[in-house]
């Protein structure tokens, strides 16, 4: 077991090595790389063959989920056609280790002819790769972490690491925010919290609980019980809100009244400056009123008079804003 721990141990310091040996390579030919690519007009085409083409596949989807606009060609299937994916104003990212990859070296001239800007991030220097690119990274490594020195390892994680520092310098250039990325990324946690606004949610129309302040207790218990929210809006004649009635307040009520409770107005127990929303603001912010104020339901009303909406805590929960 001993071994194993220090094995493990030396495979990490041999990989973490690595990548701060990029630390002193970040120089002119990294602001070159993040210029051409700032000022690319179509997509980056990310390229590379084995183990490099699967760190290609996970650079350029960086690339695109943080607004530089990618994707992944395999050289491979690309000198058999598919290098017709690349169009003018397109930027080609080539990965290979050695820089003399053949699927890689076979499609350098035909983009050459393209008239593409190549950027190359290689192991070696003097490679074709390297001097038939506008620019190479250098993300070489002084050993792989494969105990046999056969497997990329080391130089894969240094690969990566180059990938993620030009996809992140890029986000911060182009000022990418936390909603830019939400837009792209609507199926996760953070998306729907910096996209779904109260509107998206709430129950609308004939969904809505709504009585007058006219209406006898017994007819507003009906409605609470039957739109299944725990809490209807009050209106006047005119339709404007006047205060809400819950759950709570029928407890209150039946403790203060008994059965004479039924007998009563609507507009004798309601909860009067009930807490509102309007339908633009966030739905993470609906929730966190509800939290501040320990309620589980909000009346919609964008003017503070006429009732738009309902939104329930229980909508919150399935919409995935919690």
């Amino acid at each position: 077991m001993k071994e194993f721990i220090e094995q493990a141990k030396k495979i990490l310091q041999i990989e973490a090595k690595a990548v701060s040996a990029l630390v002193d390579r970040i120089d002119e030919r990294f602001v070159d790389a993040i210029e051409i690519i700032y000022s690319c007009t179509g997509k980056i085409v990310v390229t590379g063959m084995g183990k490099s083409g699967l760190i290609g596949k996970k650079i350029a989807a960086t690339f695109a989920s943080t607004g530089t606009p990618a994707f992944f060609l395999n050289p491979a299937e690309g000198s058999h056609g598919d290098i017709g994916m690349v169009t003018k104003g397109d930027v080609v990212l080539m990965i290979s280790n050695s820089g003399e990859t053949a699927e890689i070296v076979t499609i350098i001239p035909t983009l050459k002819r393209m008239d593409m800007k190549i950027i190359a991030m290689t192991g070696n220097p003097n490679s074709l790769l390297a001097r038939s690119a506008d620019v190479s990274l250098d993300v070489s490594v002084e050993e792989e972490a494969c105990s046999m020195g056969l497997a990329p390892t080391a130089s894969t994680t240094a690969a990566l690491a180059m990938g993620d520092a030009l996809a992140i310098t890029l986000l911060n250039k182009r000022g990418f925010t936390a909603e830019d990325f939400a837009l792209i990324h609507p199926g996760g946690s953070l998306g729907r919290k910096l996209i779904l606004t109260v509107s998206d949610i709430m129950h609308t129309g004939t969904d809505i609980p709504v009585v007058s302040t006219d209406t006898f207790m017994k007819d507003a218990i009906i409605e609470i019980s039957s739109k299944r929210l725990g809490i209807t809006a009050v209106v006047d004649s005119g339709k404007k809100l006047k205060g809400v009635l819950t759950d709570g307040d029928l407890r209150r009520g039946l403790e203060k009244w008994g059965e004479g409770l039924f007998s009563l107005k609507a507009e004798e127990v309601m909860t009067l400056n009930s807490k509102t929303v309007n339908t633009k603001i966030l739905a993470a912010k609906a929730l966190a009123i509800m939290e501040k104020h320990s309620i589980t339901c909000l009346v919609v009303s964008d003017g503070g008079e006429k009732v738009d909406g309902v939104i329930h805590l229980h909508d919150l929960l399935k919409a995935g804003i919690v």
